[in-house]
C-alpha cells in the first residue's frame, strides 16, 4: 500500500484571491488580550495574504488560537500567550475577502463513485475496519523513521497483560516518540510491574487480589519517596511495561494531573496550562497521533493538534489522527469540538494495541 501524502494548494490566480487585499494587522492591545475582530485560528491549512503581496501558508496552526505576523513570518499563538504590541492577524472571512484563506480541501480525494445518497457513509461500531488497520501500519512504518508518533494513552492499556507488553514492544521498536498520558496511566503500569495487578485485580487472571486496593497507593508511595519513576525503576527493579519502555528509551512523556489523582507521581504536572504547553510541544511536531480509551486527553490534544505538516523541503502532508474506543462518543465529541480529520476505530483498545504490534513485530523477523 503507497501512502498518499498529495496535498493540493489553492489556485491563487482564481481572480478573487488575486484581488483580494493584505490582511489586517492589529497589536494585541496588552499581554493575554486579543484585538478586537481577531481571526480564530482552525486546524486546516491557513493562508495569510501579508507583505510584497503574496500568500504565505501558516507553518503549523491549532484550532481557537490566532496568527501572529512578524515580517514575512506567521506564527501561531494561543492568546492567553500574546504579548502587548504583537500584531494579530483580523478578520473573521475564510475565503480570501480580507486576506485569509482557510484552505480544508487540500487532502480531499474526489470518490469517482460517489453517490449522492449512500447507506454507511459515516464511520460505526458497524464499520468494517480491516482497511483502516492495513492503512495504519503502513503510516507507523513510514513515521516510525520519518516522522513524529504520538501516543496519548488512557490507564485501561495497562490493564491487560498482553496490551501492556504490546505498547512496550511498540515503544522499544521506535513506533512511539511521545506519550501523553494522565496519572492514572503512569501509576497503574508500575503497579502492574510491581505487583502484576491493576487496581488490585490481576491483569492476566482478572482475579482480584487480597488488600489489592492499596496496590497502586503503595506505589504512589513509593516512587515518591524515590522521587521520580526514574528513580523508582532502579529502587523497585522494575523491567518491563511502558514507563520502563520509555525511560530505557528516553521517549519523552507528559502526564497531565487532574482533579481526583491520587498521590499524584512526580512527573506528573499539577498545573493544567503548564501541561497544555508541553503537550503542545508534541502536537507541534506529530506527523501521527493515536489515541486510545481517554475522552478528555483525546479532545484536549486533538484540538491543539494541526491537521497538516510543513515538511523541512516545504511539501505539505496530513497529520493521521486516529480515536481508538469502545464508544462513538469520545470520536464523535472530537469531530464535533473541530477535529473532523479524526478516524475512529471503535474497538476494545486492549484487541487493537494487541492486533496492531502483532503486525508491526513482522518486521523484525
Amino acid at each position: 500500500m503507497n501512502l498518499d501524502f498529495t496535498y493540493t494548494p489553492p489556485d491563487f490566480e482564481q481572480p478573487t484571491l488575486k484581488k483580494s487585499p493584505l490582511a489586517t494587522l492589529e497589536p494585541a492591545p496588552a499581554d493575554g488580550i486579543s484585538p478586537a475582530n481577531y481571526h480564530a485560528t482552525s486546524n486546516h491549512p491557513e493562508y495569510i495574504k501579508i507583505g510584497q503581496d503574496r500568500w504565505v501558508l501558516a507553518p503549523e496552526s491549532r484550532m481557537d488560537a490566532v496568527f501572529v505576523v512578524a515580517g514575512d513570518k506567521i506564527h501561531v499563538v494561543e492568546a492567553r500567550n500574546l504579548k502587548k504590541g504583537d500584531l494579530v492577524v483580523t478578520g473573521r472571512t475564510e475565503n480570501g475577502e480580507h486576506g485569509i484563506l482557510v484552505h480544508e480541501k487540500g487532502f480531499e480525494r474526489s470518490a469517482a463513485n460517489a453517490d449522492k445518497f449512500a447507506f454507511r457513509s459515516r464511520g460505526t461500531r458497524e464499520t468494517p475496519f480491516s482497511h483502516s488497520y492495513d492503512s495504519l501500519y503502513e503510516i507507523l512504518k513510514h513515521d516510525r523513521d520519518h516522522g513524529h508518533i504520538v501516543w496519548v494513552l488512557g490507564p485501561a492499556v495497562a490493564f491487560d497483560k498482553d496490551s501492556r507488553a504490546a505498547m512496550q514492544g511498540l515503544i522499544e521498536n521506535g513506533y512511539c516518540h511521545g506519550l501523553m498520558a494522565g496519572n492514572a496511566l503512569a501509576t497503574h503500569d508500575i503497579e502492574a510491574a510491581v505487583y502484576n495487578t491493576g487496581l488490585g485485580q490481576n491483569i492476566y487472571t482478572q482475579m482480584l487480589q487480597p488488600m489489592g486496593h492499596y496496590n497502586h497507593l503503595d506505589i504512589l508511595n513509593e516512587v515518591r519517596k524515590a522521587g521520580s519513576i526514574a528513580g523508582a525503576m532502579a529502587t523497585l527493579d522494575i523491567k518491563d511495561g511502558i514507563m520502563y519502555a520509555c525511560e530505557k528509551n528516553n521517549i519523552p512523556y507528559v502526564l497531565a494531573g487532574s482533579i481526583r489523582d491520587d498521590g499524584p507521581l512526580p512527573e506528573t504536572i499539577g498545573n493544567v496550562y503548564e501541561s497544555q504547553d508541553r503537550m503542545r510541544v508534541h502536537a507541534r511536531k506529530a506527523t501521527t497521533v493515536i489515541t486510545m480509551a481517554t475522552q478528555l486527553h483525546s479532545i484536549a490534544f486533538g484540538n491543539m493538534t494541526p491537521g497538516y505538516k510543513v515538511l523541512e523541503d516545504g511539501s505539505v502532508r496530513p497529520v493521521y489522527f486516529y480515536v481508538v474506543d469502545m464508544s462513538e462518543f469520545s470520536a464523535d465529541k472530537l469531530a464535533n469540538r473541530g477535529s473532523a480529520q479524526a478516524q475512529a476505530i471503535l474497538t476494545n483498545v486492549q484487541d487493537f494495541i494487541v492486533n496492531l504490534w502483532n503486525n508491526l513485530k513482522k518486521e523484525k523477523l
